[in-house]
């Protein structure tokens, strides 16, 4: 059985893990995605939350649905996902950030200097 934050609708975190499929090449522009009744039978949701899922990404514009035969990937899916997750980043994760980096006493000079930090080691293990 999937696993699911209190914190969020279930029908947005499977949404984000389809997205996350998408982005990571499971599954590719024009490729059909499992049904509603797979993904609800793989996660162990009710099929109303997987179809919810379904229908949520279809109004975001990252699957449509040819008749009779199912869902595929947008053209634009990866772009419009990477969009959605940069404006959500700008908002909500980033303005956090900046609150506890105020309450911890944390220089942005500290941050930037870890970041060096950080593309150092990615670049050794490349």
């Amino acid at each position: 059985m999937a696993e699911f934050n209190t914190d969020r609708a279930i029908f947005l975190q499977i949404a984000d893990r389809i997205s996350d499929d998408i982005l990571a090449g499971k599954y590719k522009t024009d490729e059909r995605i499992p049904s509603v009744r797979e993904y609800a039978a793989m996660l162990q949701v009710n099929v109303n939350t997987a179809m919810k899922t379904i229908e949520y990404l279809s109004r975001e514009g990252i699957v449509y649905k040819m008749r009779g035969m199912g869902y595929y990937v947008t053209a634009e899916a990866k772009e419009k996902i990477l969009e959605q997750r940069r404006q959500e980043f700008m908002t909500r994760t980033l303005p956090e950030l900046f609150k506890q980096m105020e309450l911890q006493g944390i220089s942005i000079e500290t941050v930037v200097e870890e970041w060096g930090r950080r593309a150092e080691r990615r670049e050794k293990e490349v």
